[in-house]
């Protein structure tokens, strides 16, 4: 027996096999529509990049779990999307004209329980340089970070392990109070 000729051919046999298990698992698509750069943004303190797309999600798929470095603002166009957030609590099912935003840091993932694909335009304005998506290495399931100082109270900060884990309540509050913020000032009437 060639052991050489083996090993090739069991390669080159796996090699469509291996292809194919990569577009089950990875087979939402997404349609970039605009990319634009805002000089000095608001949410930032300096120049921003905003990128509008469709994310069309097909029947049974459920996403990696991930984060966006910035901000997400998002409507559903068809199908039901589930999104489960990284710290639990149950998941959210939305449908058709239900829109929602995803806040600087907060780990989850998208599913499609339905039957039918789910279409969902996505605006993401995140800080010039950065991806719109960072997905967690080894798709390991984070919780956090904590938006205010109330998540941290009663062993809250126990929870939490992105970005980091806190030794203690005080460490957690500190990271909360120090966290850079985003107030968008609204004119008076």
């Amino acid at each position: 027996m060639n052991i050489r000729a083996l090993t090739k051919k069991h390669l080159l046999g796996g090699v469509p096999a291996i292809c194919l298990l990569a577009a089950a698992i990875y087979a939402a698509t997404t349609l970039i529509l605009a990319v634009g750069t805002i000089p000095d943004s608001g949410f930032f303190g300096g120049p921003a990049t905003v990128t509008v797309r469709t994310l069309t999600i097909p029947p049974g798929e459920v996403g990696a779990w991930h984060y966006h470095p910035g901000y997400a603002f998002n409507v559903v166009k068809s199908g039901v999307l589930t999104v489960e957030n990284g710290c639990g609590g149950g998941d959210e099912n939305l449908t058709p004209g239900q829109a929602f935003e995803e806040l600087e840091g907060d780990v989850h993932r998208a599913k499609n329980l339905g039957t039918e694909p789910v279409v969902v335009y996505n605006t993401f304005v995140v800080p010039e340089g950065k991806p719109t998506t960072i997905n967690i290495p080894g798709n390991e399931r984070l919780c956090g970070p904590p938006a205010n100082v109330n998540e941290c109270k009663l062993d809250g900060w126990k929870n939490f392990s992105h970005p980091l884990t806190f030794e203690d309540q005080g460490s957690c509050i500190k990271w909360v109070l120090s966290r850079p913020h985003t107030t968008i000032p609204l004119p008076l009437p």
